[in-house]
């Protein structure tokens, strides 16, 4: 049985680190499909229909990659519960602006291929992922807006300036979105915001903490070697002073000799 569990667990690092760059590569295609639409309303049906289809065909390869790893997960129920989230956008094709949460999905295949520190890793990861998220959250929010009634949001210079002060939690005011949809937008970037400033938040927490502790031990460092150096240096006085004291009495003798001659 451990053996077994073993190979499956190989076998899904395997599937996982060949599907890196088709995955990644995927995911771009669908950014690019779905923004194309959106930042050129004028684009004509035949390219509308092809950026659809696009659409839908990288979705579906989301869609095997995550069945194919159920399928090769020790714990297949267990691997669900972890990655449930992945599943329910799955489900959900029909609300476009989830679909987009695939693209974040595969940013975390790259992140586990990062090399350097986990805090850089996880600050870069954070940096890709805000950016990731504003212009997302920009094209749902402009898609679902435009041509509506009484929308502020036209443009898709108004949407990023929208999803830039949201996400950061700052809120003007002076755009909002007035639609349904848009409304669910805001409150999955709401939500995108505050768990990236925890991100950060953490992040920079973990490195003062790292460096008040480097300090810390370079001090007890210091410490440690001025009093070695300061017992080095008694010692060394301790031996010169026995020197002193066995020459001195080596010497007596001899300038008692020089009196009686």
């Amino acid at each position: 049985m451990k053996e077994a569990s073993a190979r499956s667990g190989a076998a899904l690092d395997t599937w996982r680190r060949r599907t890196l760059v088709p995955m990644l590569a995927a995911a771009v295609v669908f950014l690019a499909a779905y923004a194309w639409p959106i930042l050129d309303p004028d684009l004509p049906a035949l390219w509308e229909g092809v950026c659809e289809a696009v659409l839908t065909v990288v979705w579906a390869l989301f869609a095997a990659d995550y069945a194919i790893r159920v399928w090769l997960a020790p714990g297949r129920w267990a691997f669900v519960k972890r990655n449930w989230f992945d599943l329910f956008v799955l489900l959900l094709p029909m609300l476009r602006s989830l679909r987009l949460v695939q693209v974040v999905m595969v940013l975390s295949l790259v992140n586990k291929r990062a090399g350097t520190t986990l805090r850089a890793s996880v600050a870069r990861y954070a940096a890709a992922a805000a950016f990731l998220v504003v212009f997302c959250a920009a094209l749902a929010v402009l898609d679902a807006e435009r041509g509506a009634p009484d929308a502020l949001i036209q443009t898709f210079p108004q949407a990023l300036w929208w999803a830039a002060t949201t996400v950061t939690t700052v809120g003007y005011g002076d755009l909002y979105p007035v639609t349904a949809s848009g409304r669910l937008v805001a409150g999955v970037l709401f939500t995108a915001g505050i768990a990236l400033l925890g991100v950060v938040t953490a992040t920079l927490a973990s490195w003062f903490v790292d460096k008040f502790n480097e300090n810390q031990e370079n001090a007890a460092a210091t410490r440690a070697q001025v009093a070695e150096l300061a017992d080095e240096v008694r010692l060394l006085r301790e031996e010169i002073a026995a020197r002193d004291r066995l020459t001195g009495g080596e010497r007596q003798p001899d300038r008692g000799a020089d009196s009686e001659g």
